[in-house]
């Protein structure tokens, strides 16, 4: 990686971060809904566990295949105050963590999940249209640089399969660059010109809720589930507001503690933390040459991702993607300031020309990571409870079509897409803790060095030959 990725903050960076609130940019902006005051009933046909965007789309698509049956969605907090509420803001065709993950585990499955992912893209965008949801949808694509000489031959290939695959994938290399950024460590781009749409996370939740509760579907906020339960003929859903007796439940719980005990070693959370810089000058935006003003992130194993805001600021977010020994999931991991130190740092190093600037919010998140870095899905309690969980990142878009297919395993429908390889497999577990957090760590060392000097040492290329990763 380039020297400035590698050192720790220097002072510049420190002091640009020391004023940084603590909270997620798009959840302080307006248009935060009221808690809702709904009352948890004692029967449900459907209970949906989670109001993130699995839950939300979840609710949206089972009314809409049987409009009588009563549907509920349980939340232990706010709707979208988890991860789908403090995520980037991009929203991908890809329902496999990106082509290159894709052609490695499903090349044959490929064609249709990429048909499907595009197609679920356009619904989404649909959808925001069709219900005049304002959340800042920009169908803008995004480009991807190399930051290393070793990864722009990786580009160029994906460019290529891509492309022969029917995406529609541009390569840039360093004097094409110069309209897209001005950056001493770009060095070439891959750019997707029409697969990535940029929002604000937070408001198309809130957009959602407003929909789900139009169509007459209940939302209890702030009731933690305990324990679900089977009953013979249903399953009990322990609420902290009360218990719910349901015919079907839906678990879209994301990174938070598994309510089945079969899920614990299949996901993990690790904690992915962001930046939002105060607004930019617009000659602080003409020096940075970001033209198009798309989403943009860089190709390294430790990554980092950033775009503009509305109001004229970046996000830079990514690179450390931090697993915790022992108490894996907590609050107190949220507001890290080291994180944010060396992302800052980071910053700077990509954006010299931006020396002075600093940063008002910062945040750090849980998210649900699986070995193989995409959601899988299956049942338990006879067919009575589905789950979609393990996104590994890219959950935004991804969410609306792993929520259909958590609805066909709780429906017994047998359609093509829940018939693919990716549909009816799981990933690798990961092992127990203290050997988890162990092999976490080495991982994370070997993709620094893998970064450095583009090659994959002997312990990435015996994951890579079991099926097994580790990524945010």
């Amino acid at each position: 990686m380039p020297p400035g990725y590698r050192q720790s903050p220097g002072n510049q960076a420190v002091a640009s971060v020391e004023h940084v609130r603590v909270e997620p940019y798009w959840l302080g902006l307006p248009g935060r809904p009221a808690p809702t005051a709904d009352p948890v009933p004692a029967d449900a046909d459907l209970v949906i566990v989670g109001a993130g965007f699995t839950g939300l789309w979840a609710a949206l698509q089972a009314r809409e295949r049987d409009p009588g049956r009563s549907i509920v969605v349980v939340d232990g907090g706010r709707v979208g105050a988890a991860a789908s509420g403090r995520n980037g803001g991009f929203v991908s065709a890809s329902l496999t963590h990106g082509l290159a993950n894709g052609l490695d585990r499903w090349p044959a499955d490929l064609p249709e999940l990429l048909r499907l992912g595009n197609a679920n893209l356009d619904a989404i965008e649909g959808f925001i249209h069709e219900h005049g949801i304002d959340c800042g949808w920009r169908r803008c694509g995004d480009t991807t640089f190399a930051v290393q000489p070793h990864q722009v031959e990786g580009l160029r290939e994906l460019a290529d399969a891509g492309n022969a695959l029917g995406e529609d994938l541009l390569f840039l290399d360093s004097p094409e660059l110069a309209g897209r950024i001005t950056s001493p460590l770009a060095c070439a781009g891959l750019h997707d010109r029409s697969g990535v749409a940029l929002t604000d996370p937070a408001a198309l939740a809130w957009g959602l809720l407003r929909v789900v509760r139009e169509r007459g579907i209940g939302v209890c906020e702030q009731a933690p589930v305990s324990r679900i339960e089977s009953t013979g003929s249903g399953v009990e859903v322990a609420t902290g507001r009360g218990v719910i007796r349901a015919q079907r439940v839906l678990l879209a719980t994301s990174a938070f503690p598994p309510l089945l005990a079969r899920l614990r070693n299949f996901i993990v959370p690790v904690y992915d933390y962001a930046l939002v810089t105060e607004p930019l000058s617009p000659a602080q935006w003409d020096a940075t040459g970001w033209a198009h003003r798309e989403g943009l992130s860089d190709a390294g194993n430790r990554f980092h991702y950033f775009r503009p805001t509305a109001d004229g600021r970046i996000l830079w977010g990514g690179y450390d993607a931090v697993h915790h020994l022992g108490r894996e999931f907590s609050r107190a991991y949220e507001a890290d300031r080291s994180h944010f130190a060396r992302l800052a740092e980071h910053f700077f190093q990509f954006f010299p020309q931006l020396q002075g600037v600093g940063f008002e919010y910062g945040w750090g998140g849980a998210i649900d990571t699986c070995s193989r870095f995409t959601p899988f899905w299956g049942t338990a309690s006879q067919g009575r409870v589905a789950y979609a969980v393990g996104y590994t990142g890219l959950g935004v878009g991804a969410s609306r079509f792993a929520a259909g297919i958590a609805l066909d395993l709780l429906d017994g429908l047998r359609t093509p897409a829940s018939q693919l390889d990716m549909v009816r497999t799981k990933p690798l577990p990961f092992p127990p803790d203290p050997l988890r957090s162990w092999g976490i760590a080495v991982t994370t060392r070997a993709f620094t060095r893998a970064d450095e000097t583009g090659r994959r040492g002997p312990w990435l290329r015996l994951l890579d030959r079991i099926g097994m990763g580790f990524d945010s």
